[in-house]
């Protein structure tokens, strides 16, 4: 039976100019579509002459996650979606419990809503989109610390309902799930009651017994070695396979990593670094970034990773450094100085090409030399950057808008009037 089409709300007019376009992405983090809850199924679709994006959009809005197709816009109030944007899960209260709907962004199409008993925030979905993991309130793993508590409820779930409950002890954060479905990955917070570092660690949901990760040779990592770490998390992204996610940290005062602290050595005096860890062999390592990545301000960090996901690229506007990482090695390859910026940053990649975006310039980088190969101002300060799958489009978030650019001449090919826009997340494929 084919799951019923999402009902559509909220109009937004899309305007257009006829000037230049292309995408642009960061994540971790939620996006999705018009408010799905109140809306009216029986209400005609408002008529629009606005020419429609090139390509389906998920964003951050003002309340939630956003779905920008053609001229529609929808919004989903609570919602946490795969890395690609595709699939998102949705909720809402429900009397004392809480109704939970899978909506399938790429095909425009939702699952019919179960009711999950109790209050339940989605905190993330496995990477092929059938689990999700619930807590009782949403904390994001990269931007935030959660209250202090001795433990922690946790709800596995699917489009069909609640799969496994579990009080997880102490105060963590689902983060990931294994790619094998059978653990997931969470930041312990401690000490739990005022929490102000975080190890990561995985429990087995078979048991519902949390245990450490092991290390790079798949050796597990001794008790009282486990990173302990304090700063802030960035920006996740998710390889391309789907089995590594790359996580960048900055301002890690008096952080040792797990291979320091098994070794005795009283590691380096870093400020940033990107941690990786492989979903599919459940280990962890962190790769260092040199000087002077981590000391400006976090938002001004951002991190891209080709297509091949063979090269990770890591950008500070504040002191102009690029760092290029071997995905296979581990490894800081070379390093440049570009010339600065300030505010936020935001980066995406193609096979050639590495898109910075801040203030209100979007520049591109050849990967071949590292080097400016154009700086392009836009309208309005960057709020976002996302390639779409084909390379024909990078898409710039701005001030409550969209545009699109030809990422090779940079010239701006249309615009879209998005009201209450925070962010892009990705192209829906």
């Amino acid at each position: 039976m084919e799951p019923p089409t999402i009902r559509r709300c909220h109009r937004v007019m899309m305007a257009k100019t006829t000037i230049s376009r292309r995408t642009l992405l960061t994540v971790l983090a939620g996006a999705g579509a018009a408010a799905l809850t109140g809306c009216d199924p029986a209400a005609p679709a408002a008529p629009t002459s606005a020419a429609p994006l090139p390509d389906p959009l998920l964003v951050e809005v003002d309340g939630g996650l956003g779905v920008l197709r053609g001229t529609d816009r929808q919004t989903v109030p609570h919602g946490v979606a795969t890395a690609d944007g595709r699939l998102v899960y949705a909720s809402v209260p429900d009397g004392a419990d809480t109704a939970l709907w899978r909506i399938d962004a790429g095909r425009d199409t939702a699952s019919d809503r179960v009711r999950l008993p109790g209050r339940w925030v989605p905190q993330t979905v496995s990477t092929d989109g059938t689990r999700l993991a619930l807590t009782t309130e949403g904390v994001s793993a990269t931007k935030e610390r959660p209250a202090g508590r001795d433990v922690t409820p946790v709800l596995i779930a699917d489009a069909g309902g609640v799969r496994q409950r579990l009080r997880l002890p102490g105060n963590v954060v689902p983060e990931a799930f294994t790619h094998d479905l059978a653990g997931l990955f969470v930041l312990e917070w401690l000490p739990p009651n005022a929490p102000d570092r975080y190890r990561v660690r995985v429990v087995d949901l078979a048991t519902g017994v949390p245990g450490p990760l092991s290390t790079r040779d798949k050796a597990p990592v001794p008790a009282g070695a486990e990173e302990e770490m304090r700063g802030d998390g960035r920006q996740a992204v998710l390889a391309p396979n789907r089995t590594v996610l790359y996580t960048l940290y900055t301002h890690q005062p008096d952080h040792q990593h797990t291979r320091d602290r098994i070794s005795g050595r009283p590691g380096s005096d870093v400020h940033a670094f990107v941690h990786t860890l492989h979903l599919q062999q459940r280990w962890a390592y962190c790769v260092d970034l040199p000087h002077p990545f981590g000391e400006g301000a976090a938002d001004g960090h951002a991190m891209a990773i080709t297509p091949d996901g063979s090269r990770l690229y890591v950008a500070d506007v504040s002191s102009g450094a690029v760092a290029e990482i071997s995905t296979g090695e581990l490894t800081v390859r070379r390093t440049v100085r570009l010339a600065t910026g300030t505010g936020p940053a935001f980066a995406a990649a193609d096979g050639e090409r590495l898109f910075l975006g801040t203030g209100a310039a979007v520049r591109a980088v050849d990967l071949a030399g590292l080097n400016v190969a154009a700086e392009r101002p836009v309208r309005e300060p960057v709020t976002g950057l996302v390639l779409s799958p084909d390379g024909s489009h990078l898409y710039v978030g701005q001030s409550a808008a969209v545009a699109w650019q030809d990422p090779i001449s940079g010239g701006e090919l249309g615009r879209a009037a998005v009201p209450g826009l925070l962010g892009l997340r990705g192209v829906l494929a």
